[in-house]
């Protein structure tokens, strides 16, 4: 009996540290899909990124999927838009995370969004990517979006399929 209670109280003890961040890295392709192009039925809101966090300096990481990358080609029907890696920690509240690539015109780059991950069992994410298009005036004219909510398993490459784009993504523990 006794040991039953030192045991529970053990477990009492660590489970606050169970549920605290852990640091990952996090690794995402974002391509766009030989086919037609489906267009986003609004182009992307100029508040795009609310409530999120831009990337820390010295969070960058060297990319580790540069194979998977490679076989991206337009030869095999596809385009990397965005290949990016970083370190995070993650916990149970989900992190919004502001992802870009391109130059930015009035607060849009051609490639901009966010992802929100979180964990408590799993590792969960909300993707909301976007493609811009731009008219001569430098203003969104069309957009593309990916927007899609999935479970992940840490250190395992996902694949998130939406129309004409998709995301390779793997968040494996540092």
């Amino acid at each position: 009996m006794r040991l039953l209670r030192t045991l529970t109280l053990l477990l009492g003890l660590f489970s606050p540290l169970a549920m605290a961040a852990a640091q990952y890295q996090v690794e995402v392709i974002f391509f766009r899909q030989a086919g037609e192009v489906i267009p986003a039925s609004q182009p992307a809101p100029e508040d795009w990124a609310a409530g999120s966090q831009q990337l820390p300096a010295g969070s960058e990481r060297g990319t580790a999927l540069n194979g998977e990358a490679a076989k991206l080609i337009p030869a095999n029907g596809y385009q990397v838009l965005l290949h990016q890696a970083w370190a995070q920690d993650i916990g149970a509240s989900p992190l919004k995370i502001s992802l870009s690539s391109g130059n930015q015109v009035f607060g849009h780059y051609p490639i901009e969004g966010t992802l929100a991950l979180s964990q408590e069992r799993w590792i969960d994410v909300q993707a909301n990517l976007w493609i811009n298009q731009f008219d001569a005036d430098g203003v969104v004219s069309g957009s593309e979006q990916l927007k899609q909510t999935t479970r992940l398993q840490p250190g395992k490459l996902t694949y998130i399929d939406h129309g004409s784009l998709g995301l390779l993504i793997r968040v494996s523990p540092l």
